[in-house]
């Protein structure tokens, strides 16, 4: 069969897809506009179609009832709440850190430290006071080596610099905030193959990328604030349940980077950034192939990513007028003019470092260095509650045969 026969087959009609679902029309559009389904252009351009397995999907949700059962399996794809936090809340305008407007803090000037500070609830006590040693000989060769991908070599170095550090779950608070910063300091160097320095983590980036670009540093500061946290999203839960075997610190680093390294999550930004360098007629190709545009939609903010939104404008401030920035609006304007679909921050992390000619793994950096401060504290907390997740599954395998007694 043809890549194009398993295209049409995969995609259903309107009718089609309300029989399905025995639902509306009415019904199906509000789905769509909730973020539940996505649709694509039928045959005829005024038409659309959906993907059979979206509908089927959503179908077998649908008749699952509404028992316990259901209730904890859609949890874990952004469902209902598995557990409380005093950390973050997502809201329409964009996520809140302690009650306070990620949004806002980036407006009033916020650097990633700020950000941190808050989100570990440090109080009176700053973490970032001391200036952070060198790299131990041990690991020099390799923190340092520019060869190596950001990811891998930071992934690689993090373990070795446990060697050296007390066990954190046993540490007092203040002290756990300390050792928070310097890895939020050592994560930065790490990733950009540099040296712990006590300079703002956005400085660093922007030093490392463009030394003296004020501009690319204020949006760097930016996006770093945007980023740091997003209620329990895979990394910090990932790093949340690592933390509650009482792993240090390091080891939780560790999981939120490879989780982030996933092209579902962070790893959306590389698939972003060569949408972005393919231009507005790989918009169309792919979504009338019935394919995902990485970068665009957010299933928590169906009418669209704040701050996706707020990062949109500095660059236009900015970068007004530039080649890069016009094919990176034009993709956009496509994007939605197709599909109704806004950007979310994975793309406008991907824009930024587009426009700026970075390649595409530094907005990777830009994000795992963000988040981690969304990490830690997601950790820390995990630490206070001194419990441990452990969720049951639901067999759905081959039953075990019966043994007579």
């Amino acid at each position: 069969m043809s890549l194009h026969a398993q295209m049409d087959d995969d995609l259903i009609p309107a009718a089609q897809a309300c029989q399905l679902l025995g639902i509306s029309a009415a019904t199906l559009y509000a789905y769509v506009s909730r973020g539940r389904l996505v649709s694509r252009p039928g045959t005829d351009h005024r038409s659309r179609m959906y993907r059979r397995q979206d509908v089927e999907r959503l179908a077998r949700n649908k008749r699952a009832g509404r028992g316990a059962a259901r209730g904890a399996a859609q949890s874990l794809d952004r469902g209902l709440p598995v557990l409380e936090t005093r950390i973050s809340l997502i809201q329409p305008d964009g996520p809140y850190y302690r009650g306070q407007s990620a949004v806002a803090a980036v407006r009033a000037g916020a650097t990633l430290e700020d950000a941190a500070r808050l989100l570990w609830d440090c109080g009176a006590h700053d973490p970032f006071a001391a200036t952070p040693a060198p790299w131990p000989e041990t690991l020099a060769g390799l923190a340092d080596n520019a060869a190596l991908p950001p990811l891998e070599r930071t992934l690689a170095c993090m373990p070795l610099l446990a060697l050296e550090v007390r066990h954190s779950f046993n540490l007092a608070l203040p002290l756990r905030h300390d050792l928070a910063a310097l890895l939020l300091r050592q994560n930065a160097a790490l990733l950009t193959a540099g040296h712990p320095s006590a300079a703002p983590v956005h400085q660093q980036l922007a030093d490392h990328w463009a030394p003296g670009n004020a501009e690319l540093a204020e949006l760097v500061r930016a996006a770093l604030v945007l980023c740091a946290d997003h209620e329990l999203n895979v990394s910090a839960f990932a790093a949340r349940v690592v933390a509650s075997t009482g792993a240090h610190l390091h080891a939780t680093v560790c999981s939120g980077l490879a989780a982030l390294s996933g092209p579902r999550h962070g790893g959306a930004t590389a698939r972003a950034h060569a949408l972005l360098e393919a231009g507005a007629d790989e918009v169309i190709a792919r979504w009338n192939h019935g394919d995902d545009l990485p970068g665009f939609g957010h299933a928590l903010y169906p009418h669209g990513d704040p701050r996706a939104a707020e990062l949109l404008a500095m660059l236009r401030q900015r970068a007004a007028g530039t080649p890069r920035l016009a094919q990176a609006e034009t993709v956009i304007a496509r994007a939605h003019e197709v599909s109704g679909l806004r950007p979310n921050v994975d793309l406008m992390l991907a824009t930024l470092c587009y426009v700026h000619g970075l390649p595409a793994p530094a907005a990777l950096v830009l994000f795992a260095c963000g988040r981690l401060a969304g990490w830690l504290a997601h950790v820390l907390e995990q630490q206070t509650l001194g419990k441990l997740i452990r969720p049951r599954a639901q067999y759905t395998g081959v039953a075990p045969a019966r043994v007579e007694p």
